[in-house]
């Protein structure tokens, strides 16, 4: 797992699948490190050349003092491109990810093949709920809005059928430091990226929960209809849907990468 440095952050990265195989590059939700994509990396490593990394602020990567930014995040994508090597991939990000994603394909075209933009935003006209937030973490930590989280994360439903699988989630929350946590929380409560949209001219697929409180179809909505010719498919999941319904969400990806 190489440590690659963007602007003096160190970036954890980590390479798996075809060598020589056409390129994806995943990027987490918020809270998450890059482990939250192996319910998909059997499938996609049979076909692809597949980079994962921890955000700044994030799991083993460098916790550099805020603000954050959505153009940090991005810069911090290419420096790792750069350092690979690699000229162009395709892009699957979820929440945050899908942030980055428009950004990128907005500002850095000629790296992106195809976009898949899942359980995201592009813009939150009222901080309020991550102004609350922030507050919250700072008083009592991530553990003080854990549970509030994960029932966002994860349906009801899931959760009570799937109790490993939520804990393994929660831990991995839970074990986010705090001040990558906040800057990241900042970076979100001023986002305003629908300028953006028209920009972006690769091939996007968007993926909306039918049942996502966090982001839900409307908001997925917004970003489809922003971006020229963008498609959207809908899973029967909450915010984190590659978790949830890591079949469907695999399968929709492949399918719309693998389509001519």
């Amino acid at each position: 797992m190489p440590m690659i440095n963007a602007d003096g952050c160190l970036l954890n990265v980590q390479v798996d699948g075809r060598d020589g195989g056409p390129t994806l590059m995943l990027s987490n939700s918020l809270g998450c490190t890059l482990q939250m994509w192996e319910p998909q990396m059997p499938a996609l490593t049979q076909m692809f050349r597949v980079i994962r990394y921890d955000r700044r602020g994030h799991g083993k990567s460098g916790v550099p003092a805020g603000p954050y930014s959505m153009e940090r995040f991005g810069r911090d994508v290419l420096a790792i491109l750069d350092d690979l090597n690699i000229e162009k991939v395709h892009w699957c990000g979820l929440s945050m990810g899908g942030m980055v994603g428009q950004w990128l394909g907005a500002n850095a075209p000629e790296r992106f093949g195809k976009l898949i933009l899942a359980n995201t935003a592009c813009y939150y006209p009222d901080p309020t709920n991550w102004l609350n937030r922030i507050k919250a973490v700072k008083e009592g930590g991530i553990a003080a809005v854990a549970d509030t989280v994960i029932a966002g994360w994860l349906t009801a439903d899931f959760r009570e059928r799937e109790p490993q699988i939520t804990a393994r989630m929660k831990a991995m929350l839970i074990a986010s430091p705090v001040e990558g946590y906040l800057a990241c929380c900042e970076a979100l409560s001023t986002l305003d990226q629908r300028p953006l949209l028209p920009r972006i001219k690769s091939p996007t697929l968007v993926i909306a929960g039918k049942q996502d409180v966090a982001t839900p179809v409307s908001t997925g909505e917004m970003i489809r209809s922003g971006i020229p010719g963008a498609s959207m498919t809908l899973l029967d999941a909450a915010h984190i849907s590659n978790v949830e319904q890591s079949h469907a969400f695999t399968e929709a990806v492949v399918g719309f990468l693998t389509q001519r």
